[in-house]
């Protein structure tokens, strides 16, 4: 498994959340929109400005500072 931050991955890449190497505070605003360990993720946009996501059927967009944070165990 090769864990990589949500930054790293492409439009139409996909993978689970592994981790989340946030302060508490972001951490926890990252739960609340689904961001829970195991949740699948699919990079929706990611080129400039923030990252846009789907997670559990919804449209997330993150800024670039906090998608870094995101830790994906990518799917193959």
């Amino acid at each position: 498994m090769m864990s990589v931050s949500l930054t790293n991955l492409r439009a139409g890449e996909k993978g689970k959340v592994h981790a989340i190497a946030a302060g508490k505070y972001a951490t926890k605003r990252l739960y609340e929109i689904g961001f829970n360990t195991s949740a699948h993720v699919t990079v929706i946009k990611n080129d400039a400005g923030p990252v846009i996501v789907s997670i559990n059927g919804n449209k997330v967009a993150l800024g670039r500072g906090l998608a870094h944070k995101v830790m994906l165990a990518k799917d193959q």
